[in-house]
């Protein structure tokens, strides 16, 4: 009987995963399907530019696993239960329920916007944490006027490429940008003065020491007690794991993100992976590595090789994940590449300009190349499976 190997998310961390596995087992051995909601391959570190008007050309999914090694199953996960080894799935436009059993699950789904519980956010704001959400906010952003008001709320990486992004394709608009501190205050002194130059150049109005504390349709309120017009509220406050993990009996923590060791492998079902922002991990430091696409690939490498040595008897990979830089585009022309620490802490070197610009867009398309070739260039190292885990069959079909 052939092992049966399900991944879930067909993201950055999930195509990779599902395409090393592929080139690590034998197919007589293994099964590998991989689950997707959609039937695209979506790069979701370019959703801001997708918002700002930008046309990116579709990858669909069956174009990238041509290699018969990996099955792809366009469906929405509802559920998985991790004590019978089952995912539930439902076809694109149907309520038909599908159970697919497996011997070991890559759960790949990812993560969401995060609205932090700020009142108003789900009625009134927009995100660029998915295709979705990205044309939602495109669309709106058209039938703004010139002089429009929009408030791009968090600093970090997401909306710093965002805020910028919107100002440079919409020179007419009033972009302004909240912060709950300074702007920029995790970067270098040359990281903090290039961003300075970039956004005032811009044009972009920020508002500093801002957490904001509600939504509304046409303004954001912060704590001190501003007012900021906003006709369009862009939300970039940090990512929420998908909702499924919480609702098993796997280990997971207070955000929902399931806990892993080393390999990646559940502390508490060893038969379960988690990947990219679904699972968390520790890194140097003993510090959780951050939800980004710099640490989902890597920790992909290292769940896809460990489930082959554990299946065929083979070494576990004891690569550590760290850090080399944060890479932030400022619009099409400029960057800013942060250079850190192996546990992600600021140095005092950074690449900037369209020089950094060049870097970051190189990033992004290396990034793309790895998923949408996802068994192109890795040598092939199949080793034959051992021996089989005990399973039970479950049905295939869910009454509805």
């Amino acid at each position: 009987m052939q092992h049966r190997i399900i991944v879930l998310g067909a993201g950055y961390a999930g195509v990779v995963a599902a395409g090393r596995l592929a080139k690590r087992l034998h197919r007589e051995d293994a099964a590998i399907t991989l689950v997707n909601a959609e039937p695209d391959f979506v790069e979701r570190v370019r959703m801001h530019q997708l918002a700002a008007g930008q046309d990116l050309p579709p990858r669909p999914l069956g174009e990238m696993f041509t290699d018969p090694g990996v099955e792809l199953k366009i469906a929405k996960v509802t559920g998985v239960d991790v004590d019978r080894r089952t995912v539930t799935v439902t076809a694109p436009g149907t309520d038909d329920a599908e159970e697919l059993a497996y011997d070991t699950l890559v759960y790949a789904l990812g993560s969401g916007w995060n609205s932090q519980g700020v009142p108003g956010t789900a009625e009134h704001a927009h995100d660029v944490a998915g295709r979705p959400g990205a044309l939602r906010l495109r669309e709106r952003l058209a039938r703004l006027g010139a002089g429009g008001t929009v408030v791009v709320v968090g600093g970090g990486l997401t909306g710093l490429e965002a805020v910028t992004e919107i100002a440079e394709a919409r020179p007419d608009l009033d972009v302004a940008l909240a912060v709950r501190g300074g702007l920029g205050d995790w970067l270098s002194p040359k990281g903090r003065r290039h961003l300075r130059k970039v956004v005032d150049g811009l044009g972009i109005t920020v508002h500093e020491e801002a957490a904001v504390t509600a939504v509304a349709a046409d303004h954001v309120m912060t704590a001190d007690g501003r007012s900021l017009p906003a006709e369009v509220t862009v939300w970039t406050t940090g990512f929420a794991a998908h909702p499924i993990a919480r609702a098993t009996t796997l280990d997971v923590t207070d955000t929902g993100q399931i806990v892993v060791d080393e390999t990646m492998r559940s502390v508490s079902h060893p038969d379960v992976y988690a990947v990219g922002d679904a699972g968390m991990a520790m890194g140097p430091g003993e510090k959780p590595l951050r939800m980004s696409c710099a640490t989902g690939g890597p920790m992909a490498w290292q769940a896809a090789d460990a489930i082959a040595a554990r299946l065929t008897g083979g070494k576990l990979p004891n690569i550590p994940l760290r850090y080399f830089n944060q890479c932030i585009s400022l619009g099409r022309k400029d960057g800013l590449i942060q250079y850190v620490t192996a546990d992600d802490r600021t140095v005092g070197a950074a690449l900037t300009g369209r020089l950094a610009a060049t870097y970051k867009e190189l990033v992004c398309k290396g990034a793309a190349w790895s998923v949408t070739k996802p068994t192109l260039g890795l040598p092939s190292r199949r080793r034959r499976v051992l021996r089989e885990q005990p399973r039970t069959d479950a049905p295939t079909q869910v009454p509805a």
